[in-house]
């Protein structure tokens, strides 16, 4: 699919990995692109929704927006993420179907995985087992948008794809105290160590579990290739296809920063799910994905903007 001359509504596009997307669609010719803002377009309800497609009337529609945190977050939150995402993308869906949309592409996420999936995860794996348990309410309710896709092509013929990415990082990231995820939690901690002298930062977990990381701009890359040449229901993992511990992660990025205390691990909090890693060979086979960015080049330059932006 040619998308430069496509009318395109780009959900989430003011966000984190939406401004990465916007950018991608722009260098490839795509000038008709609508982003409903947060303030504008309340898209948990159907009205904003109904709103939202009659100001721009798309061809294409990319749902990147969501309400994201950390584990913290998600433990405070269940209820909230479990329904401001379900609604968002099953009344999305449905009115994209309704206004005839050509192609919608959704994001999943890796929560969608079940807690002990086998290593690496494999799409055919998404429905064997129940999610790690702090973030299942927003894994699940994610996931429902890969059964929804499903279901609109098997009845409607609606193309609708969905992508599962891993866990992102990179500049522009969330850096709030409350919200954020692992590596700009832990960015900030040694920034801010390093400017007051702390002697010890304390980090959550045993330090034990695995995480694998995308740096923002390839995962918008993939999305603009998936939306360009993927029209299958199966869902398809977006990763770097590697992982690290959380202990070799937070060693690494107090190394980056100049942090040289102690990291004190709080063991009583949680470690989340056990290990996390992606198998990226769909996308490879389907679209000729593959992530580009060196991690600790990728970190350097998420520790550099928030230097140059906290």
């Amino acid at each position: 699919m040619d998308i430069s001359s496509k009318r395109i509504m780009l959900t989430g596009g003011a966000g984190f990995l939406g401004s990465f997307v916007t950018k991608k669609l722009k260098a490839r010719g795509c000038k008709d692109i609508f982003i409903p803002t947060e303030q504008q377009y309340d898209l948990t309800k159907a009205a904003a929704i109904e709103a939202a497609f009659k100001a721009s009337n798309p061809d294409i529609v990319i749902h990147l927006a969501a309400k994201v945190g950390g584990i913290g977050a998600n433990r405070e939150n269940p209820g909230s993420f479990f329904y401001d995402n379900l609604m968002m993308g099953v009344q999305l869906m449905e009115q994209a179907r309704q206004h005839g949309v050509e192609k919608f592409v959704a994001l999943g996420t890796i929560c969608a995985y079940p807690k002990f999936a086998h290593i690496p995860f494999r799409e055919e794996d998404i429905w064997n087992g129940y999610p790690e348990e702090t973030n299942a309410p927003y894994g699940l309710a994610k996931k429902m948008l890969l059964v929804q896709s499903q279901a609109y092509r098997q009845q409607y013929g609606f193309n609708s794809i969905f992508l599962l990415p891993v866990n992102l990082y990179g500049p522009g990231d969330n850096f709030n105290h409350g919200s954020s995820h692992v590596i700009p939690a832990l960015i900030k901690k040694c920034v801010e160590a390093v400017n007051t002298g702390a002697k010890e930062i304390t980090v959550w977990g045993t330090g034990r579990a695995t995480r694998e990381f995308l740096y923002v701009e390839d995962c918008a890359e993939a999305i603009m290739l998936a939306t360009e040449k993927y029209n299958s229901p199966e869902p398809v993992n977006i990763g770097a296809g590697f992982e690290i511990s959380i202990k070799d992660l937070a060693v690494l990025i107090a190394k980056l920063t100049g942090f040289t205390g102690k990291l004190v691990w709080d063991a009583s909090k949680p470690d989340g799910q056990p290990r996390r890693m992606l198998d990226i060979s769909r996308a490879n086979r389907e679209f000729g994905y593959s992530s580009e960015t060196n991690f600790e080049s990728g970190l350097i330059r998420t520790i550099d903007w928030y230097s140059s932006n906290y």
